[in-house]
Order: structure tokens, then C-alpha cells, then sequence
């Protein structure tokens, strides 16, 4: 992930039944092809189109058939994580198969590519991350995303008794579905939370808080020090509900955060736990906690503010340690905290919201999807999964990639409060199959709320009016979770 930037397209985790669902798929293997001309089977909601594309001799060390020397084209969103974690897996790519890849670095993904889709000629893998990414439901729907059943059924890298899924966390399979059809693999694993400076709170004598109302008190003690509790990217306000999104679900209970995914009716104006949270943030703005001008902020001029000590505490994912490395200082400590307690809360104390994030996709229509499949094969072993640790500071979806590593003081944090969560994990489905609603309708509502210009009643009737109105519109492609 990784900002504005960071944005990716569709968040599931609910780990109740992950693991029996994910095995139960009955996702198809694509056949065994030995010759160079053969076609590679494209995946998406049509039935699964064919492409003709080159396809080499299966073999062990090939077991997706890649043709030796077939070009590859990799696009890869270039925010919060760089690219150059791409770049190494796209070397041992091209010294294994004797393959130029071309490589496009960007953060206009959609812009980009939409017509290139559009003619019939998309490049073969995607990281399609970013606020400018590309509609992958839409693309899902007609058929232009390569069914990935035969990446996660091929054997891993690292251990060839081992297959591809069995290495992965199962909310990857589970984020990555369309229907029955999983074409979308995210690569990371991102915790997201309240973010701080750990040097900062321990000169200062603070503890970070546990609950909501020892927040408010502790950013009446910060702002008597001179310093603005909070601020956030106010031109980008959906980064506020990476955590109040996920609070709300804390509070009041997964059960009725999936009545809000599914855009049921009086999701939000019947549950308890977005009118306690709600306030709450009305409660801070009305007593002015966030940093003067947060509102005009991008992600970058936010993370630079709370860097350089002006707020103590930020939203974000864990790509912000990527990310805003050119402007923390080396003692910083930073680090992240679980949500907070509120009142009669559904979820316990520790409770965290970790997802699936950075979306990479294989165009069914591209060159060379099996190429595109084989790659995200290497960048799933544990060499390259360390490489990812290493280079941008973020846990990928490969189980226990970073054990034994010694990890950056972010990371290291995440690691901390994601383990300490066990099996209290929150994902939602919402800014990802409906970012429009979420990032603009809702994000504008947000905005208001933090300067003080809207109510917490007010939010949350127009939150509701919003939904309902996405609910009723049959141009939207709807989905729905069970768990």
C-alpha cells in the first residue's frame, strides 16, 4: 500500500472460518499445455475467456509451464512501497527464464492502463494500488482478470511438497475472490492503527491510552504541552477511517459492521457503536486536538508534521514507515497501537485491524499471463518476501516470512500488537468494493466532521443516506459477506 498513493481495492478478513472456506473453494487447476503455442486460460465472471499467449513445457521447477524467453510486462504502482522489491523479483525472473521484462513504475495505475484494457493490449501482471487504480471489480466482471487458481495450487518456491496457498495467509484467498474466482493476490499484509512516536511518548511521560475516553484525556495533557494530539491527511480524509471504520466494528461487533459492508438498511443509524465512536471524533474536533491546517494536508505534508513533533498521533497503514522515512528522525521509535476500548464493546482489548493489501493482478488478455503467474510465484517465497521486510518496512501474506529477522522499529511494533491480537482481527469490505462512497462521499463527510462543520447525528444520517442511495443503484455492482 502506501498512501494516496496508499489506497487498494477490496479489504476482507473475518477469520472465523477462513481456513475451512479457503480450502473448500474447489478452485480449478489450469491443465497440463506442452507446447509453445498453446493458450493461456483467462479468469474473470464471463465464463473465462481464452487468450492465445506462449506457454512452455510443464516441468518441476516450471510447474506453470512458462515459455522460455516470452517478454514480460510488469506495471507496478510506485507510492508508499517503491518498486524496487518488484525489480529484484523481476531479475530472478529474467535469469531463470531468459526473459526481458519491461517494468513502468507509477502511481497513475488506472489512468494508464484503462485505455490499454479497453484495446485489448494490458500488460501481464498489475499492482494495481493507488488512488488512481483501476476498477478491479468491474474488470473482474468482464473477464479480464486471469484466474489465479493455478498459482495458488502450483508448489511454492521454497518447498515443493508445499503448494502456493498453504504458504499464504488464508484471508488472501479469501480478499482475493470475485465470485468463485480468485484473480486477485495481495501481496501485503497491512496493520493499520493509531501511529506514534514511542521516544516522543516516553520523554513526555505519556502512556498510550487503552480506551476512548483515556484519549480525550490525554489530548487535553498534549495540547496544554503545546502540541496537537492528532492530525491526518485532510485531503485525503478516508485515511481517517482506516481507524474509525475499524472502531466501529470493535464496538459494536462484526456482526453489525457486515450489515454495513452489505449496505442493509439502518446499518449505521441502528448500531451503538458508530454513534459512540462518532462522537467521539466530534468530541476532538470540537475541542480542537487536531493540528491546525490538517484539513488542507496531503499524506505527506501529515506524516512530515507528526515527524517533526508537531502531533503526536496519525491514522495510517504500515506502509507510513516506507514512507516517511526521508523525514523521521532516526530516534524516533515509531510505532503503532491496537484500537481502543469504548464501552460494552463487542471485541476485547488488543483487538486490530490487519488485512490483505496490495492488490496484484494478471491480465487475462495480456502477453504472457502465465509469466505474470510465475512472477508473483517467486515474490511469493521467502527470499523475496524478506526482500519486501527489508526494503519497505511491511509484512507480506507469507506466514511467518520475518521470523528470526531483525525488523525496523515500525515493524517491529506491528509485528508486537498483531501477535498480542492472536485471533481478534478486524477487516472490512467497504472502501474497497465501494470506494467512491467511502472515499469521496463519506471521506467529504469526514471532512466536515473533524473541522467541526457537521454533527455526529448529522454524519451519520448522511452516511446512512449515502449507502442507501449506492444500495438502490442498479450501475453499482454489489457484494456480500457472511463472515
Amino acid at each position: 500500500m502506501g498512501s494516496t498513493s496508499a489506497r487498494t481495492d477490496n479489504e476482507g478478513l473475518g477469520r472465523r472460518d477462513l481456513i475451512k472456506r479457503s480450502a473448500a473453494l474447489g478452485l480449478i487447476t489450469v491443465p497440463a499445455i506442452g507446447f509453445v503455442s498453446a493458450c493461456a486460460t483467462g479468469g474473470g465472471g464471463d465464463g473465462g475467456k481464452e487468450t492465445k499467449a506462449p506457454v512452455g513445457e510443464k516441468s518441476a521447477k516450471n510447474p506453470l509451464g512458462v515459455a522460455k524467453g516470452a517478454p514480460l510486462e510488469a506495471f507496478i504502482f510506485k507510492g508508499g512501497l517503491g518498486d524496487q522489491y518488484a525489480k529484484d523479483a523481476e531479475a530472478d525472473y529474467k535469469a531463470t527464464y531468459g526473459a526481458a521484462v519491461k517494468h513502468t513504475g507509477t502511481q497513475q495505475v488506472g489512468p494508464k492502463l484503462t485505455p490499454r484494457f479497453a484495446g485489448g493490449n494490458p500488460p501481464d501482471i498489475i499492482d494495481n494500488s493507488g488512488a488512481d487504480h483501476l476498477d478491479m471489480n468491474k474488470l473482474s466482471t468482464q473477464g479480464q482478470l486471469q484466474d489465479l487458481a493455478a498459482l495458488l495450487d502450483a508448489p511454492s518456491l521454497d518447498d515443493p511438497n508445499k503448494k502456493v496457498r498453504d504458504t499464504i495467509h488464508p484471508s488472501t484467498v479469501e480478499k482475493g475472490m470475485h465470485g468463485d474466482t480468485f484473480d486477485v493476490l495481495y501481496y501485503a499484509f497491512t496493520v493499520y492503527g493509531t501511529w506514534y512516536s514511542g521516544k516522543l511518548l516516553a520523554d513526555k511521560g505519556w502512556t498510550y491510552p487503552k480506551t476512548l475516553s483515556e484519549m480525550v484525556t490525554l489530548c487535553g495533557d498534549i495540547k496544554k504541552a503545546g502540541i496537537a494530539p492528532w492530525t491526518y491527511p485532510g485531503k485525503f480524509p478516508y485515511y481517517v477511517h482506516f481507524n474509525l471504520f475499524a472502531q466501529i466494528a470493535k464496538i459494536g461487533g462484526m456482526e453489525k459492521w457486515i450489515a454495513i459492508d452489505n449496505l442493509e438498511p439502518n446499518a449505521w443509524t441502528s448500531n451503538d457503536g458508530v454513534k459512540e465512536v462518532i462522537e467521539h471524533y466530534e468530541e476532538l474536533a470540537a475541542k480542537k486536538y487536531f493540528l491546525e491546517g490538517s484539513q488542507g494536508l496531503t499524506h505527506i505534508q501529515s506524516q512530515t508534521a507528526w515527524n517533526r513533533g508537531k502531533a503526536v498521533f496519525m491514522p495510517n497503514g504500515s506502509w507510513v514507515e516506507n514512507e516517511a522515512a526521508p523525514t523521521t528522525p532516526k530516534d524516533f521509535g515509531m510505532a503503532v497501537g491496537a484500537l481502543f476500548d469504548g464501552t460494552g464493546d463487542a471485541m476485547p482489548h488488543g483487538t486490530l485491524r490487519v488485512e490483505p493489501s496490495e492488490p496484484y493482478i494478471v491480465a487475462a488478455k495480456g502477453r504472457n499471463p502465465v509469466g505474470g503467474m510465475e512472477l508473483l510465484r517467486i515474490m511469493l517465497s521467502r527470499k523475496h518476501a524478506q526482500n519486501f521486510a527489508t526494503k519497505v518496512k511491511s509484512l507480506t501474506c507469507v506466514v511467518d516470512a520475518t521470523q528470526g529477522m531483525t525488523l525496523s522499529p515500525g515493524l517491529a511494533s506491528a509485528g508486537k500488537v498483531f501477535k498480542e491480537a492472536g485471533e481478534n482481527l478486524i477487516s472490512l469490505h467497504l472502501q474497497e468494493w465501494y470506494p467512491a462512497l467511502t472515499d469521496e462521499k463519506i471521506g467529504g463527510l469526514t471532512g466536515q466532521l473533524l473541522t467541526g462543520e457537521l454533527k455526529a447525528a448529522d454524519w451519520i444520517r448522511k452516511t446512512q443516506a449515502e449507502c442507501d442511495r449506492v444500495a438502490k443503484d442498479d450501475s453499482v455492482t454489489k457484494f456480500k459477506r457472511t463472515a
